[in-house]
């Protein structure tokens, strides 16, 4: 089951706050109620609930439920490629 809820917390204040997490796209830049700060993705992470919140985003949770290791980032990637190939006509299932 996909968890829609993350508490970010920002690293440089400590504030916490619990936001509703978007299923269809990754949140890259959020902005610190705190400090004022605009936080963004760890070098590796997808999106700023996988590097500040405490559950990481949909797509994450969704490969992981799957037994896949890929990030959302990962996963926006081959559906590009699909998406393309099947405008090519190329892509087979």
């Amino acid at each position: 089951m996909t968890i829609l809820h993350s508490t970010i917390t920002c690293p440089l204040c400590g504030h916490r706050k619990t936001e509703t997490m978007p299923t269809d796209a990754c949140r890259f830049f959020y902005d610190c109620d705190g400090c004022h700060a605009v936080l963004k993705p760890k070098a590796g992470e997808c999106c700023v609930f996988c590097s500040y919140g405490d559950m990481p985003c949909p797509p994450v949770q969704m490969a992981r439920d799957a037994g896949e290791t890929s990030s959302c980032r990962a996963r926006r990637e081959a559906v590009s490629a699909e998406a393309a190939c099947s405008r090519n006509g190329s892509y087979r299932v």
